[in-house]
């Protein structure tokens, strides 16, 4: 079988999920798995989601803003952690200088040539290389409030030369632009967790086990 290129919406701890979403793709030894970012906090296995990035080399992902929230606190800054961000903290801060090892390790977006994975979003008509932090991770829609709902969602606007996939921003089916595919699904809330194959153009889902964040 041909290797193939997976990539998975936000995980946010939903190892069991994530290992149902494997077993439904069938997933191969030659194919590889990239996550659009959020692979902690809100969900109950996040020890478990990090080693299987940490220790299976088919296996990469982007930097969400859940995680850099942790690498920042465990890296020495000060920074105020969300309930569920400290939830993972108190679970993880025993092994921190482990897991903060290959949180700052994680880049903001990984190139595959025709497609491009960040966490949230690009601005539109920007440079990838003058892209904010702010916007790779929290980007929604184009207005003063980057992570608001309301108005006008980058992807309806972007046209880039490759095919954003991106996460962060949970809905019912993936969201699709010309030029964009998002993929987080909700899984964490109760929805599904959600891949998308680069080489078929095929989504792939599966439903979670429960609703471990009821926000």
């Amino acid at each position: 079988m041909n290797s193939r290129t997976i990539i998975v919406g936000d995980i946010h701890g939903c190892f069991d999920e994530l290992m149902d979403l494997m077993a439904k793709v069938n997933l191969g030894d030659r194919d590889r798995v990239i996550s659009v970012g959020d692979l902690i906090t809100k969900g109950p296995k996040n020890r478990e989601v990090l080693e299987k990035f940490m220790t299976d080399p088919r296996f990469t992902t982007v930097i969400g803003n859940h995680d850099l929230q942790l690498r920042r606190k465990w890296c020495g800054e000060d920074v105020e952690l969300k309930p569920a961000q400290r939830e993972a903290h108190r679970e993880l801060k025993g092994e921190k200088d482990h897991y903060a090892s290959f949180l700052n390790r994680l880049p903001f977006t990984i190139d595959l040539g025709t497609h491009l994975v960040v966490h949230a979003g690009l601005r539109p008509n920007v440079e990838l290389h003058s892209q904010t932090t702010g916007d790779m991770t929290r980007l929604r829609t184009l207005g003063p409030d980057r992570e608001s709902e309301e108005g006008t969602p980058w992807y309806h606007v972007y046209y880039g030369e490759k095919t954003v996939l991106f996460g962060h921003w949970p809905s019912a089916e993936p969201r699709r632009g010309k030029k964009a595919i998002g993929l987080d699904t909700g899984c964490v809330y109760g929805y599904n967790l959600t891949a998308y194959i680069i080489e078929t153009e095929e989504f792939v889902t599966v439903k979670a086990r429960r609703a471990y964040d009821p926000s």
